[in-house]
C-alpha cells in the first residue's frame, strides 16, 4: 500500500501532489504517466495545467480529446473526464487545482468558467507549466500569493465570468449538490434525489447528466473522495477515512481513490503532509 499504486504497471508511471500549508484549496500536481488510464472522475476544483511532453487522450463533456505538448488544459468543476497516452511513452503535465471560493477570494471575480478544456497555446502553456513549478518550490506565502496572481493573469484570457447555460442549468441542481455534500457520508438513493425536485429518478437522472456529464452516483463518489483528500491532508488514518466518508472499508477507499487520483490514499497523504 506504501510502494506505488499496484495500478501503475509501467515504473515510468509516476504521480505527485503537493499542498501549500499557507494556501487551503490549491493542489499542486506533477504526473508522467505512461500506460495507466484515469477512470471517469470529476475534481471539485478548476484544473488548469499544461503538457509539458507527449499528448493525452481524455473525454471531456462527452468529446474525446486530444491535448498535445504545448497545450493548456482548463477544466471545470465537476465535469466528469478521463485520461490515457495518446503517444508513445506517455504523456508528461503539470496542473494546480483551484477550489472555486479560494479563486474568487484571490481575484474578487465570480463566475469563472472555461469553454474550452484543450488550448494549443505554447507560450502560456511554458508560463503556466513555469508557474507551477515555482509554486512547488516557493517558500513563503507572499511568494506564493505573487505567482498565484501571475497565473491567473496567464490563462484569464480563456476564461468567462458571466453566467452561461451550463451555469443556469447547474442552478437548478443546486438543492441537490448541497444535499450531495451534506450527506455524502450516508447511504444515498436515486428516489431520494430525485424526490428534491419532484421528478421520477428516470427523468431525473437524464437531466441530471445532460447538466453536468456525471451520474449522481459519479458525482457522489467524487465528493467523497475530496473529502477523502481532506481527512487524509489532516492526517486522519485511511481506515478511518473511508468509513467517515460512507465508503465500505480502507480496500473500497484504496480502490477507488487509485483508479481516480492514480495513487494510493497512504502515498498521498504522505506526499502532502511531509
Amino acid at each position: 500500500m506504501q510502494g506505488v499504486p499496484a495500478s501503475f504497471a509501467d515504473e515510468r508511471d509516476k504521480a505527485q501532489f503537493r499542498h501549500l500549508p499557507q494556501l487551503a484549496g490549491v493542489e499542486l500536481y506533477h504526473a508522467h504517466i505512461t500506460k495507466y488510464a484515469f477512470e471517469p472522475h470529476t475534481h471539485e476544483a478548476f484544473g488548469i495545467g499544461a503538457i509539458t511532453w507527449g499528448a493525452e487522450r481524455f473525454r471531456y463533456r462527452g468529446e474525446q480529446l486530444v491535448a498535445p505538448a504545448d497545450s493548456l488544459v482548463l477544466m471545470n468543476p465537476d465535469e466528469l473526464h478521463t485520461g490515457e497516452s495518446a503517444s508513445d511513452g506517455g504523456w508528461q503535465y503539470r496542473m494546480i487545482y483551484l477550489e472555486p471560493d479560494f479563486l474568487e477570494s484571490l481575484t474578487g471575480e465570480r463566475n469563472w468558467w472555461f469553454n474550452a478544456a484543450v488550448n494549443h497555446d505554447p507560450l502560456r502553456a511554458r508560463q503556466i507549466s513555469h508557474l507551477i513549478g515555482r509554486l512547488w518550490q516557493a517558500p513563503d506565502s507572499l511568494t506564493q500569493q505573487g505567482l498565484l496572481l501571475h497565473l491567473v493573469d496567464t490563462f484569464r484570457p480563456y476564461a468567462r465570468h458571466t453566467p452561461g447555460r451550463a451555469i443556469e442549468a447547474a442552478n437548478r441542481f443546486t438543492r441537490v449538490r448541497e444535499y450531495l455534500n451534506d450527506n455524502y457520508m450516508h447511504t444515498i438513493t436515486l428516489e431520494r434525489l430525485s424526490a428534491l425536485l419532484s421528478l421520477s429518478p428516470y427523468h431525473f437522472q437524464r437531466q441530471f447528466k445532460a447538466c453536468y456529464h456525471v451520474t449522481p452516483h459519479q458525482m457522489l463518489m467524487a465528493i467523497r473522495l475530496w473529502h477523502a483528500k481532506q481527512f487524509l491532508t489532516a492526517g486522519m488514518p485511511a481506515a478511518d477515512v473511508a468509513a467517515r466518508c460512507g465508503l465500505t472499508d480502507q480496500s473500497h477507499l484504496t480502490k477507488a481513490f487509485t483508479q481516480r487520483y492514480g495513487i494510493t490514499p497512504v502515498r498521498y497523504q504522505k506526499q502532502v503532509t511531509r
